[in-house]
């Protein structure tokens, strides 16, 4: 297989839905189905214009996974579920980790142990444990923050820290 990153289009929009809807019915069972797959895909193309960097993973030409990202924070890493372990997550990490130099975070619901994996595996740490009340699941969730390796360092000896 052949995988490469580009910028997402509009017309992405439908297997960026796709993806969604499918990594977390087949990823996430523990949480209720709150969105047809036509009202996640009208809010994919709301949401769309409104990151700063929203990039798609090809799997050859078809779209298999995606990114969106603001302001340092990371949302919505998703690959199509019969395609994990195989890079593409991987290749999407990178990218953010390009995007943003100095450091992002983001949020992962705490039950979802396959994520949290990956995520601790490229060098992320738990700086936050909530309850749920904040998110529209309410579903206990962790956020997590990536920092360059030199940071980590001059922070972790910073005074106070």
């Amino acid at each position: 297989m052949r995988f490469s990153v580009r910028r997402a289009t509009p017309e992405d929009a439908p297997a960026l839905a796709d993806i969604h809807v499918r990594a977390r019915r087949e990823c996430m069972s523990y949480l209720a189905e709150r969105h047809s797959s036509e009202d996640v895909l009208s809010w994919i193309r709301e949401i769309l214009p409104q990151h700063d960097e929203v990039w798609v993973a090809l799997d050859e030409e078809r779209v298999a996974g995606f990114f969106m990202l603001s302001d340092n924070l990371l949302y919505h890493l998703y690959v199509y579920p019969e395609l994990h372990g195989r890079g593409l997550g991987s290749l999407l990490f990178e990218r953010v980790t390009e995007l943003s130099p100095e450091g992002f975070r983001l949020w992962v619901f705490q039950r979802n142990a396959q994520a949290r994996q990956f995520y601790e595996h490229r060098g992320m740490h738990v700086v936050e444990l909530t309850d749920g009340s904040g998110n529209e699941e309410r579903e206990p969730d962790a956020l997590y923050e990536w920092l360059p390796d030199d940071r980590r360092r001059r922070l972790s000896r910073a005074p106070g820290v």
